[in-house]
């Protein structure tokens, strides 16, 4: 199998597990061991195409952005206003800082099939704990302190096979928002977070990659774009409407059948 047809195949998966909490990474990692796809530049390559499922967010949630970047414009941070600029930093602060602090521990140690299997079934424990939360509210609604420590929740993301949106949604549930506001909150922020973390990636890895690492990750960047593009609206819609249980059950019969296949 080509590599071109293997960034492909992981472009696919990126696009349609990165709006569900079941863990992007996760997947891309279980399924570049199984394709033989690894070593550094294939860890920056997962690392970018996530970029390319994100910015279909940008379609669902675009009035969302005006509104914030007008408040910004206007110097506007009241609360009452809804989101604003101040909830995004709150919310990005805590994982930038410790991805900055841990990343090189991070894609030596973490970037592997047994951390993705601890990380998915940990994660699905997470979900199962905070579903017992019951909330009616809107994402307008959050307030600094539950950003923060939506934030906060974030940071357990960095793990691979924990999940972003299933770290930033059983958060948001533990802090009384509810799985609605909490899903609207997370994919607001994925925008920015994945902006961030993609650029600084490729600038770390200036060094290790070449026009054909490139040239793949623009393949897997537009697959999973295209693919995320089909996929957003159905995903996203199903994320605030099915009970978190029925997620993490996905992850713990993820995490058995490659227990089985692969590492036994």
């Amino acid at each position: 199998m080509t590599d071109v047809i293997k960034a492909i195949i992981l472009g696919i998966i990126e696009g349609l597990t990165e709006f569900l909490p079941v863990s992007s990474t996760g997947h891309l990692i279980l399924a570049g061991n199984l394709l033989n796809f690894e070593g550094d530049a294939a860890i920056t390559f997962k690392i970018v195409i996530q970029l390319g499922a994100v910015m279909a967010v940008l379609i669902l949630y675009w009035k969302n952005y005006l509104e914030i970047g007008s408040n910004l414009i206007k110097m506007e941070f009241s609360k009452s206003k809804g989101l604003n600029v101040i909830h995004m930093i709150l919310a990005m602060l805590p994982a930038l800082i410790l991805y900055l602090l841990l990343k090189d521990t991070i894609k030596s140690q973490l970037f592997g099939p047994t951390p993705v299997l601890i990380g998915l079934v940990a994660g699905g424990l997470l979900m199962i704990i905070a579903a017992r939360s019951k909330r009616k509210n809107s994402v307008d609604t959050i307030s600094y302190k539950q950003a923060f420590g939506i934030g906060l929740f974030q940071c357990l993301a960095l793990w691979p096979g924990f999940s972003r949106s299933g770290s930033t949604i059983s958060g948001g549930l533990l802090l009384g928002t509810s799985q609605k506001a909490a899903a609207d909150f997370t994919f607001i922020i994925s925008v920015p977070v994945m902006l961030g973390a993609s650029l600084l990636d490729l600038y770390d890895s200036r060094n290790l990659l070449n026009l054909e690492d490139l040239y793949l990750m623009l393949i897997g960047f537009m697959t999973s774009f295209l693919v995320a593009i089909i996929a957003v609206v159905t995903f996203i819609r199903l994320i605030k409407r099915l009970r978190l249980e029925w997620f993490a059950l996905y992850r713990f019969v993820l995490a058995a059948l490659f227990y089985f296949i692969v590492i036994l």
